[in-house]
């Protein structure tokens, strides 16, 4: 299987860990050859229930025998869309009443993209250096790392960057302005959270000048950072929320929600203003209830944050310069980028799965399930240990050498 995954699957690196997976389960990952993993990455923050949680499987299985695809999105009444919507609106503040679902969380950016323009008849954008926003022409317009998109360009017009954190680049949002996209803690940067009340400042800035603000949640979101959504934790109100990943409890799944006077936009002047054929695909959508309900109906979210004590207080190494982010959305920041490296590829070797952040090459992810028990955190924590105490016991010896 590994030659034909070599020989017939694209890749996107030169050097993908190749891993062989026999089955998954909780927060456990098996190899064709009989290894057990412990997930320390949930599918890149996609997982939130673990794998094969059972409220998602029993939910998927009801859907397989009813129908499956149907009809084009927004054309028949399905239930379990419709539901989906529902309780998203009941856990968001009053304005957010519609919900747009699509395939995934760099669909929902465009459609955010273009609502931004459609409603204000303005074509500026504003995204963040080091953003990620999906990997599609317009997504990848608003990602603020050029070595990235170079080889790609033209991308779309009227794209300009401002600095997260920056408040004197604030000034660049003017009424020239159509929307402002920033994800609310920057994750491909390093995990690295708003400061200074720096998300109210843009908030701010944006209605002053009639500009939009969307909130990129596809990483925050759904529980991860101690709320269901990551802007809940410094007390604004964006007009855009997108979402995706961890939504849908492992199942391609994203979405945008925004208030109904805003999103009827996109279905007149002109119709069609965005179309997806399999964007709300009632397996998918029935997947993401199951999994809004779980985590909305039990102490998951409140976990994540006693969870992220207990991997701060356990992850204190002279090779470890700081651990950013919030709940269960954590970066340890090494001190080069050979250690994050040496920590990732060691750590696999004995069992346990961390992964990188895209332009923080220091950095080395943790983002497990937000169902994993205390106990297995404390079992990741010291393989981690273990591997930084080699790493540091080589770097003493050839010192000394």
């Amino acid at each position: 299987m590994k030659q034909d995954f070599f020989t017939y699957q694209a890749q996107t690196t030169p050097h993908p860990l190749a891993l062989e997976i026999s089955h998954a389960e909780g927060s456990y990952i098996y190899s064709k050859k009989g290894k057990k993993y412990l997930d320390f990455v949930a599918g890149v923050s996609a997982c939130s229930l673990g794998h094969r949680h059972p409220r998602v499987v029993e939910a998927i299985k009801q859907q397989l025998d009813k129908y499956l695809h149907v009809m084009v999105y927004g054309e028949y009444i399905q239930q379990q869309p419709v539901a989906l919507t529902k309780l998203l609106a009941d856990n968001l503040p009053q304005n957010f009443e519609k919900t747009y679902l699509t395939n995934s969380g760099t669909e929902a950016i465009e459609g955010s993209l273009k609502l931004a323009r459609r409603a204000t008849g303005r074509s500026q954008i504003i995204a963040a250096n080091l953003a990620y926003h999906g990997n599609t022409m317009g997504s990848m317009s608003v990602m603020g790392y050029e070595e990235r998109k170079q080889a790609f360009r033209p991308l779309i017009p009227d794209v300009s960057f401002i600095t997260f954190n920056s408040e004197k680049e604030l000034e660049k949002i003017t009424t020239n302005t159509a929307g402002v996209i920033l994800e609310t803690i920057q994750g491909g940067a390093g995990f690295i959270e708003p400061k200074n009340e720096y998300l109210k400042k843009v908030r701010k800035r944006c209605t002053d000048v009639g500009a939009l603000l969307i909130l990129d949640e596809i990483q925050p979101g759904f529980g991860r950072t101690g709320k269901l959504f990551g802007f809940q934790n410094y007390d604004i109100t964006p007009d855009i929320i997108v979402m995706g990943k961890g939504m849908g409890g492992g199942m391609p799944i994203g979405a945008f929600t925004a208030s109904s006077s805003l999103m009827n936009q996109l279905k007149d002047n002109p119709k069609l203003g965005h179309i997806t054929t399999f964007g709300g695909n009632p397996v998918i959508a029935a997947a993401a209830l199951a999994t809004l309900q779980e985590i909305t109906e039990s102490d998951v979210m409140a976990a994540a944050l006693r969870k992220e004590k207990i991997i701060r207080s356990r992850l204190k190494h002279p090779l470890i310069k700081e651990i950013r982010g919030l709940g269960l959305m954590l970066a340890c920041i090494t001190f080069s980028e050979e250690v994050a490296n040496k920590i990732i590829l060691q750590c696999q070797e004995k069992g346990l799965i961390l992964f990188w952040l895209l332009f923080e090459p220091c950095a080395v992810r943790i983002t497990p399930p937000l169902t994993i028990s205390e106990d297995e955190i404390k079992e990741g924590c010291q393989i981690i240990l273990e591997v930084l105490n080699d790493i540091q016991n080589n770097i003493d010896n050839k010192d000394m050498n």
